[in-house]
């Protein structure tokens, strides 16, 4: 009887509340909000309108003549739906997830969808169930997709190992929209049982499942889509997007800071045929992007400087991934659907003057209004803080009197090259040391191999951030200065480190999972931008990121050759060399 009266409570609020909506719809009350002579973004109809746009219950109830009890006047601005990133680790802004939110609704962004991927590989699902703790009630709105691969190959050495029956449950969380990207494409094309059932379990639950597969075409491409992989965000050509748009797939167009694609894909956009089959995303965004740059935002000026319809870019920055995600109540402004806009001056600059969440002012074109900050169980904020578990590190460990593989950096790209076998350092070849700390089980596993291109003449450069298993990754010019790097990241619980002549000379602390830090995010890019500068004055190359380089050269899943725990990885044959 209980349960029936607390039913009959919930239908009959729900009812007050719905008769309210339809009640200012009609006319007949005030609405919360209006934001009167709208000028806003059709993207039903692809057009400009001028409207009033009524506001209750945080949801659009209507477009009109209406009256409220707030009125804000929009005349000279743009209105256009919230922003929405298609595919994010919020991790790569090295800050905590409210304080990637403070610096992304200034840019207009109200939903992104998140791939919790980095922290995964290092808490196995605690870190699924950190980061949906710490994005709880936040005034962007963060939908995730489940990791599917961890780790990312049998090859490397994680924090955690996850079949589906360790990742199931969380498709019936309500902020879960399905499966994250499918690296192991090869698992998918050979039928492999343990990472089908991935995609099967997914399916169960009526989940999207989202991609990962760079350059795969013909009847591979056919099996990897046919097992229900329905949108691919590696596309850096117009001919291997082209290969997957026909084949249905939907293509997410990446701008972020470790790989950009808009320029080469500009065609999709540009196309009435085929621009309602994209959106955008950033997949990686760092400090110093998100602070000089912005995110959507960004994006969207950029297409439009290439010649891109000014609407048509709205649409795709909005409408495209809310229905490819079956986000059904955002994406657009019309009634029903979430009162979430970005207030812009004009659709070339894209400048952000307000931003409204469910019809309240998170942002007024200066500040960002203040949020509680969620609740992070304390069993989990405490694992996050101690993902470190390795011995102290001698010169020793790092001695290495064998031929190893020699990874060559391509200038510009993530992808490698092999340069063959060398048995020591040598900085006129511009041949260094670089080494893969196992952290997680304390295995004592150190990779050791040789790394050209990169540039260092003296010292040694060490960080946490390692893709995807997020060992320790090192690089450097002598074996003592390597030790004292990686010793002081494990110090510090995470972070990035530079060391000259047996001195840490920069560093930046990240001490959630070795992958984030609490502080603000203009803090973390200073000592990021300052490290950034010590390793440049070492002789890291002019063009390199040293440390967003470094931390791809682990990830067992790009060609050629990469440095896992265990050694110089083949990808192509997956054998160590």
């Amino acid at each position: 009887m209980a349960y029936q009266e607390s039913w009959s409570g919930k239908i009959g609020r729900k009812l007050l509340k719905k008769q309210h909506i339809i009640d200012v719809a009609a006319g007949r009350k005030k609405a919360d909000l209006v934001l009167k002579n709208a000028t806003y973004v059709d993207v039903f109809a692809g057009e400009l309108e001028t409207r009033d746009i009524a506001v209750a219950q945080g949801l659009i109830v209507g477009l009109g003549s209406y009256e409220g009890e707030k009125e804000v006047d929009m005349t000279g601005k743009i209105v256009c739906p919230g922003f929405i990133d298609a595919h994010i680790h919020l991790e790569s802004s090295l800050v905590s997830p409210s304080e990637f939110v403070r610096a992304v609704l200034p840019h207009g962004t109200t939903t992104v969808i998140t791939d919790p991927h980095e922290i995964t590989n290092v808490m196995g699902t605690d870190g699924i169930e950190y980061m949906l703790a710490a994005t709880e009630g936040l005034p962007v709105d963060v939908r995730f997709m489940i990791p599917s691969c961890v780790p990312a190959s049998a090859l490397d050495e994680s924090g955690a190992n996850l079949d589906y029956r360790d990742v199931d449950s969380f498709f019936d969380h309500p902020r879960v929209q399905g499966l994250a990207e499918m690296m192991n494409f090869p698992g998918i094309i050979a039928a492999d049982g343990a990472t089908v059932s991935k995609i099967v379990a997914s399916q169960a639950h009526h989940k999207k499942i989202d991609g990962h597969a760079p350059g795969l075409k013909g009847k591979e491409l056919n099996a990897y889509i046919a097992a229900g992989v329905y949108s691919d965000h590696e596309c850096a050509d117009l001919e291997d997007a082209m290969e997957k748009l026909r084949l249905g797939q939907f293509i997410m167009i990446r701008e972020g800071t470790a790989a950009r694609n808009l320029e080469a894909l500009m065609p999709l956009i540009r196309s009435p045929k085929l621009f309602d089959r994209c959106m955008f995303c950033t997949d990686d965004k760092h400090p110093s992007d998100l602070l000089e740059k912005g995110h959507i935002d960004y994006i969207c000026r950029q297409a439009v400087a290439l010649g891109a319809d000014p609407v048509q870019v709205v649409q795709v920055a909005c409408l495209h991934a809310a229905r490819y995600f079956l986000l059904n109540n955002r994406g657009a402004i019309a009634p029903g659907y979430l009162a979430d806009f970005a207030v812009v001056e004009d659709l070339k600059d894209f400048k952000v003057v307000s931003v409204y969440k469910k019809g309240k002012l998170v942002f007024d074109g200066e500040t960002v209004e203040p949020f509680p900050l969620p609740a992070i169980p304390e069993h989990l904020a405490a694992a996050a803080e101690n993902t470190f578990r390795l011995p102290v590190l001698q010169a020793q460990d790092f001695a290495e009197m064998r031929q190893k593989a020699v990874i060559g950096m391509v200038p510009g790209q993530i992808v490698t090259t092999d340069c063959g076998y060398a048995h020591e350092v040598d900085t006129a070849q511009d041949i260094l040391k670089m080494a893969v700390i196992e952290r997680h089980h304390n295995t004592g596993h150190i990779g050791i191999g040789y790394l050209k291109g990169y540039g260092l003449k003296a010292g040694a450069v060490a960080t946490s951030v390692a893709h995807d298993s997020h060992n320790i990754i090192c690089v450097g010019e002598n074996d003592e200065d390597m030790a004292l790097a990686a010793n002081r990241i494990r110090e510090n619980h995470g972070g990035i480190v530079v060391v000259e002549g047996g001195k840490v000379v920069a560093e930046l602390t990240l001490e959630i999972a070795g992958l984030m830090s609490q502080r603000p995010l203009q803090t973390v890019n200073d000592e990021l931008e300052n490290a950034k500068a010590a390793a440049m004055a070492l002789g890291v190359h002019p063009g390199i990121d040293p440390f967003m380089t470094l931390s791809f050269m682990s990830l067992p899943v790009i060609p050629t050759l990469r440095l896992t725990t265990r050694g110089v990885v083949d990808v192509a044959t997956q054998q160590y060399v």
